[in-house]
């Protein structure tokens, strides 16, 4: 039979489109004992201040009240000392470009309360999980298209100029449009989250298939998905609703074509980035088919894992063996 992939990829579409966004409403359900665990999150916006200072000796008062910010961020110790470090900051700050830009995220970003809160919400969540982990301290900023976001286990720092309306006229110059369109505010929480996932997924470095990193990227995937119940999955895997409904209808046709070809254990990096790495579509796959869609798959194969298993989050996330993974998930593409 013959068929073009790219008519049948966007096959069940509405169906599905009304499928996923009730699927996200009915699962929707936030803990209230797990969100009064924590206390509310004050973000600072060092934008304020960095760029309404007039003098080298404010310049320097803020290196020195700020210095995880200064260490970690500004990275001072590239620089022979702070003066030359606030001299920079300053010549930047006084730049018209730098502070017609500040005026614009100003404008986009009045006050940061839902973001606030989200974030503590997440934050809460992570903690109910993995009782080790130490809330840090979030900082937002103008970085001048140099740092989108900067996450460590003791601060955060947020390039609010990265996450301006895709339709504003301040545009980072180096990303492609399929990429800079996930760079939006509504992206910010769960850019961090997955982030922060690294710290507890762990790997075998002895297993470096396609399926390897397809289960790494799905326990990333999952992660948020735990820590984040309300936020639909495509802000999570950064792809728009219509792509994530398409994947879902065409789901079977996906997983036929990786065990076809005999996908799974291939361990050629540059076969394994067709399915993973950064890309306006899975081309091998079908033309409408989104990049990273491996990933996506991925995804779907850990949440059955859990499920069909019934194991704690923390214990899933320390699970080494993808293989093992995979063998137990039971997963069959939805009808």
């Amino acid at each position: 039979m013959n068929y073009n992939p790219k008519y049948f990829f966007l096959s069940f579409l509405p169906l599905l489109l009304f499928f996923s966004c009730n699927k996200d409403k009915e699962e929707c359900n936030l803990n209230p004992m797990i969100l009064d665990a924590l206390d509310d999150l004050s973000i600072t916006r060092l934008e304020d201040s960095f760029y309404t200072v007039e003098s080298m000796e404010e310049m320097r008062y803020l290196l020195e009240d700020f210095p995880d910010f200064t260490k970690n961020y500004l990275q001072v110790e590239q620089y022979e000392s702070k003066e030359e470090l606030a001299e920079e900051l300053l010549e930047i700050n006084q730049d018209s470009l730098m502070q017609e830009l500040y005026g614009e995220v100003k404008s986009n970003f009045p006050e940061l309360d839902q973001l606030e809160k989200d974030l503590n919400h997440a934050f809460a969540y992570i903690k109910y999980y993995f009782p080790d982990f130490k809330v840090p301290k979030v900082y937002t900023f103008l970085s001048g298209f140099s740092n989108d976001l900067y996450i460590s286990d003791d601060i955060i720092v947020i390039g609010l100029d990265y996450f301006l309306p895709k339709e504003h006229r301040f545009q980072p110059s180096d990303l492609p449009r399929y990429i800079a369109d996930r760079y939006e505010s509504d992206y910010i929480v769960p850019m961090i989250v997955t982030a922060i996932s690294s710290k507890y997924n762990k790997v075998d470095p002895n297993q470096n298939s396609l399926l390897a990193e397809m289960i790494f990227y799905g326990k990333a995937y999952h992660f948020t998905k735990a820590i984040l119940p309300c936020m639909p999955d495509d802000f999570i895997i950064g792809y728009t609703a219509e792509e994530v409904a398409s994947c879902f209808a065409n789901e079977k046709f996906i997983w036929s074509h990786f065990i076809e070809n005999d996908l799974l254990f291939e361990t050629n990096p540059f076969e394994i980035r067709k399915y993973t790495g950064e890309a306006p579509a899975t081309d091998v796959i079908s033309p409408d088919a989104p990049g990273r869609i491996g990933r996506w798959l991925g995804w779907n194969i850990v949440d059955d894992y859990r499920m069909n298993h019934d194991i704690p989050l923390d214990e899933l996330m320390e699970n080494q063996d993808a293989e093992s993974i995979f063998r137990l998930s039971g997963y069959k593409p939805r009808q």
